[in-house]
């Protein structure tokens, strides 16, 4: 297929408020519990979810980049898919959904992120996308020889401008950067999508949303509680109007959604309290706390439930009405979409699609 500026990607359409399935690719998604159904991450898992997710009309799945575990009982995470091989194999599996990879920019080149971002986006006909990070476990970056760059996203802007040039360039070109010392570039074919597939980061801190505002065409961002989600809105709006550019800003939620709320709060507390792997949470934790700057700083001491049950993400825990009042309040706060994680994705994943986007539909937050 040849390149063109018109593929539409799937975050362009027209449901005011998008979802998307979160972490699929690696055991126990963002749920750190020990709970007998919890997610295995096989591939046939991955499949089946995002299948689900496709055939429901979600419009993106977004995996998570991890390379070592969080031990406790179950190693949380350890087991994962990489991410370009993962949207490839899916992409010839799905038919709308978009299929994010994400990456570790010191970790992974950025001629050969270009070549394999851009196969991505021929399987899929135009619907890749790109989560642009640039870590923050030194455990993780030690098994690659390297260290956390403490001026990271100045290197990521070199990366992905790199790649954007590779994509656009008709002869071979030569970049000489702070971090990047290349001759002779080429990278064919192009991605479908022009000037380059869609790219979004997760960023909490100023570094990133101000390297979001350039570079990015989505924020993901957490927040501890729905009314507080209105500043980190309005912060990546100002931020990407100084940059004369447009950035959409998502949200992550993990979902216990049942028939009444008596069994979904039932169920929250028995995976993320009873039955959490309390050594891997609190090695979660502390990792995040010293090296992520991912969270407000009072969220670890006041949400440790949320770590269990969705890595420190807002918890959606109810009856569909429930759960839709507060997608309400979250598109509310300016909120494009969400991504969303389950304890069981493609067990819980079918009840949610028949039970909730009716009600979001009603709501006027999706069409589809």
């Amino acid at each position: 297929m040849a390149p063109s500026s018109a593929a539409k990607h799937p975050l362009d359409g027209p449901n005011r408020f998008k979802l998307g399935v979160f972490s699929t690719n690696a055991d126990g998604g963002l749920a750190i519990t020990t709970v007998p159904e919890r997610w295995r991450a096989t591939w046939q898992d991955n499949l089946a979810a995002v299948t689900l997710a496709d055939e429901a009309g979600l419009e993106f799945a977004l995996p998570i980049a991890r390379w070592k575990g969080f031990g406790g009982a179950t190693n949380v995470r350890e087991w994962s898919f990489e991410t370009f091989t993962w949207a490839a194999a899916l992409a010839a599996a799905t038919r709308r959904i978009g299929l994010f990879a994400t990456v570790h920019v010191p970790l992974v080149h950025p001629v050969y992120a270009a070549k394999a971002l851009a196969t991505v986006d021929h399987v899929s006909g135009g619907r890749a996308g790109l989560n642009i990070v640039c870590g923050w476990n030194p455990a993780e970056f030690a098994m690659f020889g390297a260290s956390v760059d403490q001026d990271a996203y100045a290197r990521a802007a070199e990366w992905i401008t790199i790649i954007e040039r590779a994509y656009a360039a008709c002869e071979p070109f030569d970049f000489k950067g702070r971090f990047y010392d290349l001759e002779g570039v080429v990278s064919r074919p192009a991605s479908v999508q022009a000037p380059r597939p869609v790219t979004m980061n997760a960023a909490f801190g100023p570094p990133g949303r101000a390297f979001a505002a350039r570079h990015c065409d989505y924020l993901f961002s957490t927040f501890s509680d729905i009314d507080d989600g209105r500043r980190h809105v309005d912060d990546m709006r100002s931020r990407a109007a100084e940059a004369g550019r447009e950035v959409g800003v998502y949200t992550v939620c993990h979902v216990v959604c049942r028939e009444t709320q008596a069994e979904a709060e039932a169920y929250y507390e028995r995976y993320a309290v009873h039955e959490a792997d309390h050594a891997a949470v609190d090695d979660h934790m502390a990792r995040k706390k010293e090296f992520a700057g991912s969270h407000d700083r009072e969220a670890f001491d006041l949400y440790r439930q949320r770590f269990a049950g969705g890595a420190g993400t807002y918890p959606l825990v109810g009856t569909p009405e429930r759960i839709v009042e507060d997608l309400i309040r979250i598109a509310a706060q300016g909120y494009a979409g969400a991504a969303l994680t389950f304890v069981d994705y493609a067990g819980e994943l079918p009840f949610f699609c028949e039970r909730v986007l009716p009600l979001m539909r009603q709501a006027g937050l999706r069409t589809q």
